[in-house]
């Protein structure tokens, strides 16, 4: 998701072809990386851009040249990507004929009518050049390749300095490149500014206005999402009667036809399996023998944006938050509470890490004991349930810190910190999880134990996962050391499978079902992001994810909690999460049952949801299907039920430019 983040607002920036202009890059607050842009004086523009997020990061250098009203003749871009995979790719315009080419593919369009070519790969200068095309052209819109539509609208604007040198900014918003529409601030000379909560360009001397910029935003974005929460989640008048439906019984995997539920604001009044309900009064939805099952949960988030949103869209009506910003973040908390912003209940986790090269991306860094149990008490403080480690804390800080969250109610779990085990995690007070490649690893212990390195936390469990089979005595006491301490996991498999089993020449395989649906700035960034594998061991990497779904298959087997996660893409990634634990071997009502009332379990919420039952939270979806006959047909979800209100995922698709599913 992050990758996704960054592309996005990589499509997001507006700048004048002037002088060189030198801009920082951030991640949260942290400089991490630097973009410089070059008007040659042949027209050309010359972009260099580059950043390190740990051992991640881009690094390009792009080339275009651009027509008299601004669209591009020429685009050239060249380096590697955020996995450090090569980049190539070109576009050029002649005449009435547009063709592009990258490493992967190639197209080509008809171009009598000029459209912006929108590139999978792009600085964070390139939509410059769109936003001056769209300043210009006819309603301030303009058609896109591949396809598409861009559309410029003005927003509001700042000022930045004292009487004397002082600069206007404009805040403009463009839609039509992702799921919502992305802000830019422009200068009267172009000079750009552009910040999300997550990461931000800006001209250099200029990083103190990002709080300002984030505000101005926030405000638009709320407004936004609040016509949105009003006109698309409706509250019943009254009590609501859902008739005929085929009730599923998260407690043990059957169904129910016939059976009748009667809803009272946000809760289940009464529950009929095989009956009718009397209700005068109440609104009646007729399901018609469709599927009614509990909201399903995402274990495994990190909340930005439209995330909200995709998930209403998919059926999450719970989200498990596993690291964010602070006070962001709680805003959005409460509005999602409040109804202000449509998104799932929340379920908070709060991250700390400590500091080095490869430090996470939280506001909680510490260096000391001391500061590492002060960080607990400040999430405990605020409500949040539950701890994440990161892999730069010191192994000797996790055993304090697990007994100081235990006393203050709080799960433990996260990464596994480089330099210690995933049994010394769990033994020093661990009871999670994050990332099913801490399995792997924990099995090559101690060859492996600088896990803060991609090559050695993903390359390692590539190479060597076939070789641990569920019959191996070493394999065999680690599935019942985890049975035994009640520890869970959360795999992420569909993480797993994009980093060593995608295919960097097609769409990443967790969205594969449903990108021809997604607008083109979404979907040109969903290209497989596979680690490539060493020369020789390519047959090891393929076999790896069979033989973690060996692996996943044998811990619930042996009664080893999963609660399905993604780290992905909000919303559309679970859907194929839980389609890999049907490939392990898990009975599709069995793996329904982790996504709904193992879920509920494992964050002590049970006795709120999880389950259609007498008093419990009415988080309820009605599906045109059978899921446990066929996994997938989680993707057919008709209307969803959340907070009292009503939902239909074809309206919510609409507003983010997702096609219909027919």
């Amino acid at each position: 998701m992050r990758r996704l983040a960054l592309l996005i607002l990589s499509c997001c920036n507006v700048a004048a072809l002037a002088a060189p202009r030198e801009d920082i890059f951030l991640l949260l607050d942290r400089q991490v990386g630097s973009q410089r842009v070059t008007q040659r004086a042949d027209g050309k523009v010359e972009v260099r851009f580059s950043y390190r997020d740990r051992d991640h990061g881009e690094d390009l250098v792009a080339e275009w040249t651009l027509d008299a009203a601004g669209i591009p003749l020429r685009y050239a871009v060249r380096g590697h990507d955020y996995l450090q995979a090569p980049v190539r790719e070109e576009f050029r315009r002649d005449g009435h004929k547009a063709q592009w080419r990258n490493l992967h593919a190639s197209g080509g369009a008809d171009a009598a009518t000029p459209a912006f070519y929108l590139p999978e790969t792009a600085t964070p200068e390139y939509v410059a050049a769109l936003a001056r095309a769209l300043l210009k052209a006819p309603d301030r819109r303009l058609p896109l390749l591949p396809d598409g539509e861009a559309r410029l609208q003005r927003v509001g604007s700042l000022v930045d300095g004292d009487a004397k040198s002082a600069t206007e900014f404009v805040h403009y918003r463009i839609s039509g490149l992702g799921f919502s529409p992305q802000s830019i601030w422009l200068a009267a000379d172009g000079t750009p500014l552009m910040a999300s909560s997550w990461s931000s360009v800006l001209p250099a001397g200029r990083a103190a206005l990002r709080a300002r910029l984030l505000q101005a935003q926030n405000e638009a974005e709320l407004a936004w999402q609040a016509e949105l929460a009003q006109r698309l989640g409706r509250r019943p008048t009254g009590d609501l009667l859902i008739r005929d439906a085929r009730l599923f019984d998260a407690r043990d995997g059957r169904v129910h036809p016939g059976s009748s539920v009667l809803i009272r604001g946000e809760r289940l009044l009464r529950v009929a399996p095989g009956a009718d309900i009397d209700a005068p009064g109440a609104e009646v939805v007729d399901a018609r023998g469709r599927f009614l099952m509990p909201g399903l949960w995402d274990n495994h988030q990190h909340f930005d944006g439209v995330d909200g949103l995709l998930d209403i869209a998919c059926g999450v009506t719970t989200g498990r938050d596993l690291a964010n910003d602070d006070d962001g973040f709680l805003q959005r908390v409460a509005r999602f509470e409040a109804g202000s912003e449509i998104g799932p209940r929340i379920v908070r986790a709060g991250m700390i890490d400590g500091n080095g090269p490869y430090a996470g991306p939280t506001p909680k860094h510490v260096d000391t004991l001391e500061q590492a149990l002060a960080a607990v008490d400040w999430y405990a403080d605020r409500g949040y349930s539950r701890i994440k480690t990161y892999m730069s804390l010191k192994p000797e800080f996790i055993a304090p810190m697990a007994a100081r969250a235990h006393e203050r109610g709080l799960r433990f779990s996260g990464h596994v910190p480089a330099f210690m085990s995933a049994e010394q995690y769990v033994e020093a007070g661990a009871d999670e999880l994050h990332h099913f490649n801490y399995v792997v690893l924990d099995l090559l212990w101690p060859q492996v134990q600088e896990t803060t390195k991609q090559s050695q936390r993903f390359g390692q469990v590539a190479a060597h996962a076939r070789e641990f089979t569920p019959q191996q005595p070493r394999v065999a006491a680690l599935i019942e050391f985890l049975r035994r301490r009640q520890v869970a996991i959360d795999p992420t498999l569909s993480l797993l499978e994009a980093r060593i089993a995608g295919d960097p020449r097609e769409v990443t395989p967790a969205l594969a079902a449903v990108a021809d649906r997604f607008p083109v700035g979404v979907r040109r960034g969903l290209r497989g992001t596979p680690y490539p594998p060493p020369p020789g061991e390519e047959a090891a990497y393929a076999a790896a994810l069979p033989a973690m779904l060996q692996l996943l298959h044998a811990l619930h087997a042996a009664g080893v909690t999963i609660v399905p996660g993604t780290d992905m893409l909000a919303g559309y990634s679970l859907h194929h999460e839980l389609a890999l634990y049907v490939r392990a071997g898990i009975a599709p009502a069995d793996v329904l049952r982790m996504a709904t009332l193992e879920s509920a379990r494992n964050s002590g919420l049970s006795h709120e949801r999880g389950l259609i039952s007498n008093g419990l939270q009415a988080d309820l979806i009605l599906i045109d299907g059978d899921p446990t006959r066929d996994i997938a047909d989680t993707r057919r979800i008709d209307l969803v039920f959340s907070r009292g209100r009503i939902y239909e995922p074809t309206q919510i698709e609409a507003e983010l430019g997702v096609k219909s599913r027919e």
